[in-house]
């Protein structure tokens, strides 16, 4: 027999294993869900480990990355889909280890503009290139094609999401 302790089952696993078993939509949306859940929390791991920071930190820096002359806080939590206060920490500890700088904004004295400092940009640049190197590490399996028919699908499948919401494709 076997001692070794028995991990926990994701919700997929229970849905597929559940006696009535579940319809196939269910199936594939806990199948989505687990898989983003595996894979955020595997970047997060290493975003800590390798560079000792979170992924909030990373994603509000790839969001500067992209504008060069910066952007205010309220453009920033639109962009990262979060409330002003959850930007405003993580912007604080960016400017405190030299990451980020902010400003008066010329067009809004009001608001602030961050963006990234050198440093900032650096340092960020070697964070995205290793995430990019995970990220197609995860689906090193999946050769192009498949990679191709899955995109096509899930953009399908976005798409049905959108109408189901009443959202214009």
């Amino acid at each position: 027999m076997d001692d070794a302790p028995a991990l926990p089952l994701d919700a997929e696993t229970m849905a597929h294993e559940a006696e009535n078993g579940h319809k196939a939509e269910l199936r594939l949306w806990l199948r989505l869900l687990t898989l983003s859940n595996l894979i955020e929390a595997e970047i997060r791991r290493r975003l800590r480990e390798r560079f000792d920071v979170t992924l909030p930190r990373f994603d509000l820096m790839a969001q500067l990355e992209r504008a060069e002359e910066g952007m205010t806080l309220s453009e920033v939590s639109r962009r990262m889909m979060v409330s002003n206060g959850n930007v405003t920490g993580l912007v604080e500890t960016l400017v405190a280890s030299g990451h980020l700088e902010r400003h008066q904004s010329p067009k809004d004295r009001r608001s602030q503009v961050i963006r990234l400092t050198a440093l900032g940009r650096r340092d960020f640049a070697r964070m995205a290139a290793e995430h990019q190197e995970w990220i197609a590490s995860f689906f090193a399996d999946l050769d192009e094609g498949e990679i191709e028919r899955l995109m096509t699908l899930l953009g399908r499948a976005k798409a049905s999401v959108r109408r189901a919401k009443g959202d214009t494709v």
